[in-house]
C-alpha cells in the first residue's frame, strides 16, 4: 500500500486529536475531583456511584426522622418526670391531710396546693413540642384535656405515632395516653379535683387516706408508660449507631468508586504533555512543505 503525505497528515492530526482529549480528560478530573463526569465515561463506575448515593440519601433520611423520634420522646419522658414528682407531691399531701391534728382552714391549704398541681398535671398532659400536642395519640392537633381537666370532645386519641427508621424498621414515638391519664376508668385529673373538693369539704380520714393508694397506682402507671419509653429510647440509641456506621461507610465506599485519585491524576496528565510535546515535534517532521509553502 502507497504511504501518502495526506494520509501522514490525517493520521498526525487523528492522533493529536486524541492527545488533547485524553489531556482534556486528565484535566476534567482534576477540576470536578471525579472520575467521570458522565455515564459513557465509565458505565460501571456511574452506576455504582448512583446506587451509593441512594443509599446514602435514604441513610440520611432516616437520620432524620431519627432526630423526629428524638424528639418526641425526650419531651415526653421530661414531662412525666415531672408528672411523676407532682403526684409524689400529691400523696405527700394526701398523708398530710390524713391527720386528725390538721384543722379545717389548713386542709383547705391543701386543697388549693392541690388544685395547683391539678393544672400542672394538665399543662403537662396538654405539652405541645413543634406545634404536635404528644399526649393525645396521632390527634396531635388537638389537647387532650380542656382548662377544666375535662377530655376534648371527640380528640380523645391513644393510637400510636409510628415513624419509620429504617428500612422496613418503624418505632413508635408516643406514649399510651391512656396508660398514663386513666386507671381503672378513673381520670387523675378528676381525681386530683375530687381530693381536693373532700379536703375542703371535710371528709373523713379514713376517706382522704384512700387517695394514698389512689396516688400510688397513678404515679406506678407513669412509672411503667416511662418504662416502656425508655426501652424504645434504647433501641432508638442502638439504631442511630448503626446508621451512623452504615453513613461513614457508604461515605467512603462513595468516595472510593467516584473520586479521582488527585496524585494519579496529576502524574497521568503530565504523562500526557510530554507525550502530547513529543507528539508535536514528530508531527512537525512528518508534515513535509507543500507547494503552496514556496509560493508565499
Amino acid at each position: 500500500m502507497r504511504v501518502t503525505q495526506s494520509m501522514l497528515s490525517n493520521n498526525f492530526m487523528r492522533n493529536l486529536s486524541n492527545s488533547y482529549e485524553r489531556m482534556g480528560k486528565y484535566q476534567e478530573q482534576l477540576y470536578t475531583g471525579k472520575k467521570v463526569s458522565k455515564p459513557s465515561d465509565d458505565p460501571v463506575v456511574a452506576m455504582k456511584g448512583v446506587n451509593y448515593r441512594t443509599e446514602l440519601t435514604e441513610i440520611q433520611q432516616y437520620q432524620r426522622n431519627l432526630g423526629e423520634v428524638h424528639n418526641w420522646m425526650d419531651n415526653s419522658d421530661a414531662a412525666m418526670d415531672k408528672m411523676t414528682k407532682a403526684l409524689q407531691r400529691v400523696r405527700e399531701l394526701a398523708v398530710q391531710g390524713n391527720n386528725d391534728t390538721y384543722e379545717e382552714g389548713q386542709r383547705g391549704n391543701i386543697a388549693k396546693e392541690v388544685r395547683q398541681l391539678k393544672d400542672h398535671m394538665i399543662d403537662l398532659a396538654n405539652t405541645k413540642v413543634n406545634n404536635k400536642y404528644i399526649f393525645n395519640g396521632t390527634n396531635t392537633t388537638n389537647p387532650r384535656f380542656d382548662e377544666e381537666g375535662n377530655l376534648v370532645a371527640g380528640s380523645e386519641n391513644n393510637d400510636a405515632v409510628n415513624i419509620t427508621v429504617s428500612d422496613g424498621v418503624e418505632i413508635r414515638a408516643n406514649t399510651n395516653p391512656s396508660n398514663i391519664f386513666n386507671h381503672e376508668g378513673e381520670s387523675v385529673i378528676h381525681e386530683l379535683e375530687d381530693f381536693a373538693t373532700d379536703l375542703e369539704e371535710g371528709a373523713t380520714d379514713e376517706e382522704l387516706g384512700e387517695y394514698i393508694e389512689s396516688m400510688d397506682h397513678f404515679t406506678n402507671n407513669v412509672v411503667n408508660e416511662r418504662a416502656s419509653l425508655g426501652a424504645r429510647m434504647n433501641r432508638v440509641d442502638m439504631i442511630e449507631n448503626r446508621l451512623n456506621s452504615q453513613e461513614v461507610t457508604t461515605t467512603q465506599v462513595l468516595s472510593d468508586t467516584e473520586d479521582v485519585d488527585v496524585e494519579k491524576a496529576i502524574m497521568n496528565l503530565k504523562t500526557q504533555e510530554s507525550v502530547h510535546r513529543a507528539a508535536l515535534s514528530t508531527g512537525a517532521r512528518i508534515i513535509q512543505p507543500t507547494l503552496m509553502d514556496f509560493l508565499r
